[in-house]
């Protein structure tokens, strides 16, 4: 299993940060935003794990991994873990708005940060790179792509799970309520997902 959680708007998040707090940034330690969002990332991994294992984090994103003999959840279970894992986001998110020091048009874009989720079945080979596990393979890149999605021209703005179909075959995730969708890129043909709205 492999599973990407991506905080979409982080990097325009923290640009805007460093624009309106450029100088400060310079003459202090630490700016409020910063420690702030390490508090949103460490939420999710908390929430993912024991559930998967941490792979690396991807600036904006947490991906995380499991291989089907450690991964013992099913069906409504998985979809649990991931509406658990978006629901701890979003009261983090909502605390730490609660706790900037800062109303700037920047800083207050905070409450704007919302969480997608790709999961995906499919093979990786570990590989020790510069002493570091990472992973690689086809359905690695794969599972990265689907984070560059058209997900938003179908369901709008909204927070929600890409669960590809060899994920919810797999798990047995129920497709109720979600909707169907295929994207398209290069050298794949095309990747059947179902979208579920969190």
């Amino acid at each position: 299993m492999l599973i990407l959680a991506d905080i979409s708007g982080y990097t325009a998040f923290l640009q805007s940060v460093a624009n309106a707090h450029g100088e400060e940034m310079a003459a202090l330690p630490e700016v409020p935003a910063y420690p702030l969002m390490t508090s949103l990332l460490d939420g999710i991994v908390a929430r993912l794990e024991p559930w998967f294992r941490l792979s690396k984090f991807e600036g904006d994103a947490v991906f995380a991994y499991a291989s089907d003999d450690t991964f013992p959840i099913r069906g409504d279970s998985v979809l649990e873990c991931i509406r658990n894992c978006y629901a701890d986001y979003r009261a983090r998110r909502d605390k730490t708005e609660n706790l900037m020091l800062c109303d700037c048009s920047a800083c207050s874009r905070l409450h704007t940060l919302e969480l997608k989720f790709v999961l995906h079945r499919g093979n990786y080979v570990v590989q020790s790179i510069a002493g570091h596990d990472e992973l690689l393979g086809p359905d690695v890149t794969m599972a990265h792509l689907l984070l560059k999605n058209k997900v938003l021209n179908v369901i709008g703005p909204a927070p929600y799970a890409l669960i590809t179909r060899s994920a919810t075959q797999y798990l047995g995730i129920p497709l109720e309520g979600s909707v169907p969708h295929a994207e398209h890129y290069d050298h794949y043909e095309p990747i059947e997902t179902f979208i579920f709205t969190l």
